[in-house]
Order: structure tokens, then C-alpha cells, then sequence
């Protein structure tokens, strides 16, 4: 970022990532691939929504940030389905071929987004076509010491720390349900079935509907006010029934309609933060809230705390979601409409 304009640092990071399955595919080593997916995992996916942000400004991202994220969906049910169909030709080592040309057309459709950003450049953006310079710490700096940004952490590890809390949940909870391991199999692959498919329909026909209904404010706070009563709920009945709503709803929530609001927060503020700060975000932020959480309900499982008592242990930390999603809703209108005020923002 610092040094190369975005129409050259983007392809390069996604090329890099092709040779990346190029070279596990003639040079398999399991474990450093499982290390490696896990970073591409995220990495790559926010280094497109940083374009997306970079792209599109405020009221297109709330118009067009759902079906974008759709595109995603489709890829969670076709690429399932492409596995089984072609591993019993292919064996698993040929899928790292087939996922290095899919990336290959990902890569396409960004050099085409980059063109038609170059033409239809943003009212008031500096040059797309110039490096962005700073630091390789810029990112870190800013997302640590804007309110704006630190408030998006802390939406992002409240976020976190429940989708952990759910985890230890359901592992606790399913297998007292389904003893069978090939039933829990099963059970887990049909819900992810139904939530990649509510989560498609609800991006294609509610979510840009719902935005321009109701606002950035309470669009992010939809999940997080459905996790205050979800977990309160859990706490009184922990039960598979309970779970499976909670956690379908949820899930299908966070992609078709927290998601794409989350990521068109960074549309308002300056393009090296939507680079690096939102980087650092995504990964250390993301990365290092998963590991608290799941340290910290570890202990308080060993503390004996059941599902129940997490659950209860969850309502507060949905509360303060609920908060920062507010703030963060009301501070995106004000910058949008008064711009950088003293350089905080």
C-alpha cells in the first residue's frame, strides 16, 4: 500500500496467493497449509472489501454491499458441491488447482472493478493511481487512536467473543442431542446448508431494501439486539431446539445484513485507513479477540460454568454490542456530512 498504487499492490497480493496453491499443490505440506488457509482465509477477503470501500461511497455500499455479499454466498453452496462432484476424478491435491483458477478469475473481475474505478473516480478522492506512502505501522496507529476505528474493534471482538461463547455452546449442547459422531456430521453440514441459503435469499431481496428502511444505526444493531435476547433465551432453555434458531439466525444475519453494513462503515473515512487500518483490523483485531475469547470462556468453563451460565455470562457483551453499534451508526452519519473534524474521526 505504502509504496505501490492499488491497481498494482491488489493483483499482486492475489497472484501471490495463486502461486501460493500452485506450490502446495507440487510441494504438499498439510500443516503449513491448514496455517496458511487460515491467513488467506481472511486476508484475502479484506483485502477485497477494502476495494469495495475504496470503490464505492456511502449510499452505493448500501445499495449494492448485499449483493455483492452474495456473490460470497453462492460460492459457500456451489464450491461444496464442486468438491464432491470432482475430488472422486481429481483427488483432493487437483481442488488446489481448481481454487488457484478460480482465484485467477476473482483476480480478473478486480482488474476489471480497478478499470472501472480509474473512470468513474469518487467526488473529492485524491488519485487512485498514487501509493499511499505512511508507515507499515499507519494502520495499527489509526485504528488504535481514531474513536471512529476503535469503536469498529470494538464491534468487531463484542462480535467475536459471542461467536466463541455459541461455539462452546453448541459443543457442549449437540453432542448430548446427537451422541452419533456421523449424525453430528449431518446435523452440522444441514445447518450450513440452510444458513448459506437464508443468508443468499435475504442479500438478493431484503438487505439493500431493509438499509434504505432503516438506517446504518439500526442495521447494525439488528444482530446484536438479536444476540441480547438469543443468548437471555439460551440461558433459560439450553436446548438443541433453542441453538439451532439462535445460531442459524445469527449466522445468516452476520453474512447477509452485519457484514456488508460493517464493511461500508470504511467508506467514510480516508483511503490509506481503509487499507491498513481496516487490515489490521480484520486480522490482528479479528485474530486476537478470537484467541481472548476463546481463552477467557475457557475459563470460566473450568470455572464449571455450563451452557446455561455462558450463555447468561453472553447478555452483557451483547449489551455493549448493542451500544457500539448505535455510536457507530450516528458517528458514520456526522462524518459523512461534516467530514474529518480536528483529525479525529
Amino acid at each position: 500500500c505504502a509504496r505501490l498504487p492499488r491497481s498494482r499492490f491488489l493483483p499482486l497480493v492475489y497472484i501471490f496467493f495463486i502461486l501460493n496453491l500452485a506450490g502446495f499443490y507440487f510441494f504438499p505440506a498439510p500443516t503449513v497449509f491448514f496455517v496458511w488457509l487460515s491467513v488467506f482465509n481472511l486476508f484475502a477477503v479484506s483485502v477485497f472489501w477494502s476495494l469495495m470501500a475504496d470503490l464505492f461511497d456511502r449510499g452505493q455500499a448500501a445499495r449494492l454491499f448485499g449483493v455483492i455479499a452474495a456473490g460470497g454466498s453462492c460460492g459457500a453452496l456451489v464450491g461444496p458441491a464442486l468438491v464432491v462432484t470432482l475430488v472422486p476424478r481429481f483427488g483432493a491435491q487437483g481442488m488446489l488447482l481448481l481454487s488457484a483458477f478460480l482465484l485467477s478469475l476473482s483476480l480478473v473481475a478486480m482488474m476489471r472493478l480497478i478499470s472501472w474505478g480509474r473512470e468513474n473516480p469518487r467526488q473529492g478522492e485524491p488519485a487512485a493511481e498514487e501509493a499511499l506512502g505512511g508507515s507499515i505501522l499507519a494502520g495499527a496507529r489509526a485504528a488504535l487512536s481514531s474513536p471512529y476505528l476503535l469503536a469498529i474493534c470494538g464491534w468487531l471482538f463484542c462480535y467475536t467473543v459471542l461467536s466463541t461463547t455459541l461455539y462452546f455452546m453448541q459443543v457442549e449442547i449437540v453432542p448430548l442431542a446427537i451422541p452419533d459422531r456421523a449424525g453430528q456430521v449431518r446435523f452440522f453440514a444441514s445447518v450450513d446448508l440452510v444458513v448459506n441459503g437464508l443468508a443468499l435469499l435475504i442479500q438478493l431481496t431484503l438487505t439493500a431494501r431493509l438499509g434504505a428502511a432503516i438506517g446504518v444505526a439500526w442495521m447494525l444493531a439488528l444482530m446484536p439486539l438479536f444476540s441480547l435476547g438469543g443468548f437471555a433465551l439460551l440461558g433459560m432453555a439450553p436446548t438443541l431446539a433453542v441453538l439451532l434458531v439462535v445460531g442459524v439466525t445469527r449466522r445468516a444475519g452476520e453474512f447477509a445484513i452485519s457484514k456488508p453494513v460493517r464493511e461500508a462503515l470504511y467508506t467514510v473515512v480516508p483511503r490509506e485507513e481503509r487499507y491498513k487500518a481496516k487490515s489490521f483490523i480484520d486480522t490482528v483485531v479479528y485474530r486476537g479477540g478470537d484467541a481472548f475469547s476463546g481463552w477467557a470462556v475457557g475459563a470460566l468453563r473450568g470455572a464449571g460454568l455450563g451452557a446455561s451460565g455462558l450463555a447468561y455470562a453472553a447478555v452483557p457483551v451483547a449489551g455493549a454490542w448493542l451500544a457500539v453499534s448505535f455510536w457507530l451508526g450516528r458517528r458514520q452519519s456526522k462524518i459523512e456530512k461534516h467530514g474529518r473534524e480536528s483529525g479525529d474521526h
